[in-house]
């Protein structure tokens, strides 16, 4: 068995998107799969690879109990061996207390994930491998997440669609719709990555303590992430991207990035997701490749080349 999810992008509404903001967001042409394959003996042997072929994480489980008895850790990603597999442990329980047959068998299965992107790029190795984890479970991929962690769910949204999508919290229920999304003006758009990964949940965090009531803000972020869904020429979009960072801004009480990184930037920038790390969205052209290499930003990803 093989299963594909897709990484994801939040081009607008990150935070409020926990609060019912309409968000705009995109798979990506990187992602990660999941290769189930039979063994006669009664043990589930896990690999994760990364892009590169490494394995950076191996795990092994005794069936049907699924109790950890070995786990190597060969990475310098945040974690250790331990919590890495107790995390794997739960999302594979918690996909059990949806399906009770998952992995009730007298034999076993090595497992092997492979990503198609860096680790640290932040385009949704939890996310993706969750969706995967569903997709063999046979489970809701929206409640494995929300029982094993937290979040909007829009990357699970994404990891599942093939186009760009407008995400929605209705109830703690996921809206999804999907969006024509081609603007004629992609070849001046770029993905930075800021040479650094985001920890999205303590961003989460700040943002729970620091907004106030921002009901005004949540239905100007859904009307920006609709009017940037149509507009024609790059100008309206990067006025958008403007008004989307300065409410934003207001909100988490931090800077705009590109007024902390990028001042003297002719284009605009947009955070996407969790301020701090990660991916940001420039409009430019030719010459902004070099500017951010200058600036010592090496990963700079057109938009043609990213979005799927």
């Amino acid at each position: 068995m093989k299963f594909y999810s897709n990484g994801k992008l939040l081009l607008t509404g990150e935070y409020v998107v926990l609060d019912g903001a309409t968000s705009l967001a995109v798979p990506t042409k990187y992602g990660q799969d999941l290769v189930i394959e039979p063994i006669e003996e009664p043990i589930l042997v896990w690999g994760s690879f990364t892009n590169e072929g490494t394995c950076w994480f191996d795990a092994q489980f005794s069936l049907p109990k699924l109790r950890l008895t070995s786990a190597t850790f060969n990475s310098d990603k945040e974690g250790s061996s331990e919590t890495i597999a107790e995390t794997l442990q739960n999302i594979l329980q918690e996909a059990r207390k949806l399906n009770p047959d998952f992995l009730q068998t007298e034999k076993g299965f090595t497992v092997k994930t492979n990503l198609t992107f860096p680790q640290n790029w932040g385009l949704g190795s939890s996310s993706t491998l969750i969706n995967n984890i569903a997709s063999w479970a046979n489970v809701n991929a929206f409640d494995l997440l929300w029982n094993a962690f937290s979040g909007s769910g829009y990357d699970i949204a994404c990891a599942q669609n093939d186009s760009a999508i407008f995400y929605q919290l209705e109830n703690k229920k996921p809206s999804i719709t999907e969006v024509n999304f081609s603007p004629t003006f992609t070849d001046d758009l770029f993905f930075v990555y800021l040479n650094q990964k985001q920890n999205s949940r303590e961003g989460i965090k700040r943002y729970r303590e620091k907004k106030q009531h921002i009901d005004k803000e949540i239905q100007l972020i859904s009307e920006i992430s609709k009017n940037m869904s149509t507009v024609n020429n790059l100008s309206d979009f990067e006025q958008l991207i403007l008004e989307h960072e300065n409410i934003i801004s207001s909100i988490v009480e931090l800077p705009k990035v590109k007024d902390r990184l990028f001042s003297d930037y002719s284009g605009e920038i947009k955070s996407l997701g969790a301020w701090g790390g990660d991916f940001v969205l420039a409009t430019g052209n030719n010459e902004s490749v070099d500017y951010f290499n200058i600036k010592g930003y090496s990963t700079v990803i057109p938009y043609k080349e990213m979005v799927l």
